[in-house]
């Protein structure tokens, strides 16, 4: 790196005493994961877009200042070790700040430690971990610190910042989202760590199987520490200069945890509910399947399924939704796991009926027409005259009641003057729609 740190100041002065340290811990005692820590930009595996050659935090690194930062992404990513390495190439002080135990008391003795840095020419970078879990009074607090500079604030989240964080926290910060590990990543890790003599598991001999090497990529949804975590559980059963068979690796694993967040579950739902859209079955029941096996409550898979089919399928099918309101009534009588059988049936009804958003677009429709033209005066015909004096202002004059008239049906003005030819509602030639839509032309009415 470059001789100027990143908040402009030449040669990066030594921690002083008393600071948290921003390098990985050595000791051996240490877990393998927090052993094996890169320490620098080049170490880092993944994560290309933001350490890589043209990175976007190479790049903000290079150029010798840094913005407050959140670094949102999945458990195991790297946030963390982003934030050690930032700090350790400023040689500014990397003061650790726990958003679950610690408070607005610990956040003052905080900017009084930066006071007394800045006014010996240090810097502070103040690395919040888990942020989202910060009340907005604490959130709230961070402002002027943070946008006077005082202090460079570094933000870690699994949570989606639009949602958690505080907008006026956002509007000061830079949000940098981390993506979750491959599986070549992660074996690029675990290779290393074997390899490691000093810091990893080579000094004790240790070797490991290609398949033991699978159960452990593919069985820790992403997360760096908890596939270090496995090997260094595995390396401990084999003992030194022992070799990890796929035994040995699942033992050390038990029961493999796939990553779920709120995060993922919007994500999931999302890739839920365009596989239904995209007449996928398939896709939607492997989604649907994804979210319960993750602990989702079943009733937000039912929700989410109940607005595709009036929103997707709407009209074209006007059953679908009637299908899944009933097969959830179903599944609160069966109960898991036979309750799950009329979860199926919905999805994939959903998912094979014909689509059309046509009924979702003319309520978006009326609903803008709504707001725009919300002072129209109501027809004088559609208003009901119950007194005399209505009778003598005009009301109902003009109405014609629809069952008098062959068909049920007689042509009436229904909105008001300023939007009376408008129409929202026009329908597809799939499903039910076709029924609907002939009906509108025997009438002369689009909608």
């Amino acid at each position: 790196m470059s001789d100027l740190s990143l908040f402009g100041e030449a040669g990066p002065p030594a921690p002083p005493p008393g600071d948290a340290a921003a390098a990985p811990a050595t000791d051996p005692s240490a877990p393998l994961a927090e052993r094996m820590r890169p320490r620098t930009l080049d170490e880092i595996v993944g994560q290309q877009h933001l350490a890589g050659p043209e990175g976007t935090l190479r790049r903000l690194m290079a150029a010798g200042h840094l913005p407050n930062l959140i670094l949102h992404g999945p458990p195991g990513s790297g946030k963390t070790t982003l934030a050690r390495v930032i700090a350790t190439d400023s040689g500014a002080s990397f003061v650790p700040f726990n958003a679950v135990s610690e408070g607005v008391p610990r956040l003052r003795e905080v900017v009084k430690e930066a006071e007394a840095r800045r006014r010996a020419g240090r810097r502070t970078l103040l690395f919040i971990d888990e942020i989202h879990r910060l009340n907005k009074g604490q959130q709230d607090f961070l402002l002027p610190w943070i946008e006077s500079g005082l202090m460079t604030l570094v933000g870690a989240t699994t949570e989606h910042p639009g949602f958690e964080i505080n907008p006026a926290v956002l509007s000061r910060s830079t949000v940098l989202v981390l993506e979750t590990l491959t599986e070549d990543d992660l074996r690029t890790l675990l290779r290393r760590a074997l390899a490691d003599a000093q810091r990893g598991l080579g000094g004790a001999g240790v070797s490991m199987d290609e398949e033991a090497e699978d159960v452990l990529v593919r069985n820790t949804g992403g997360d760096a520490r908890q596939a270090l975590t496995g090997a260094e559980i595995a390396a401990r059963l084999v003992g030194p200069g022992g070799r990890i068979t796929v035994r040995e690796a699942r033992e050390a694993l038990q029961q493999p945890t796939a990553r779920y967040d709120t995060s993922l579950m919007y994500e999931m739902l999302s890739a839920f509910h365009k596989s239904l859209r995209a007449s996928s079955g398939s896709g939607a029941l492997y989604w649907a399947m994804r979210m319960i096996q993750s602990g989702e409550d079943a009733k937000t898979v039912f929700r989410r399924l109940t607005a595709a089919a009036y929103e997707d399928v709407g009209l074209a099918d006007p059953q679908a939704g009637i299908v899944c309101v009933n097969a959830m009534l179903a599944f609160e009588r069966l109960g898991l796991p036979e309750g799950l059988l009329p979860l199926y049936n919905a999805i994939l009804y959903v998912a094979n009926a014909p689509k059309s958003n046509r009924a979702y677009l003319a309520g978006g429709a009326a609903s803008q027409a709504a707001k725009e033209h919300a002072s129209a005066p109501v027809p004088l015909a559609l208003r009901n005259p119950t007194t005399s004096l209505m009778k003598e202002w005009g009301f109902g004059e003009g109405y014609k009641y629809a069952h008098d008239y062959e068909g049920g049906y007689v042509p009436l003005q229904t909105l008001p003057d300023v939007i009376q030819d408008a129409r929202f509602y026009e329908p597809t030639d799939r499903g039910y729609e076709l029924k609907i839509a002939a009906r509108m032309r025997e009438r002369g009415d689009p909608g």
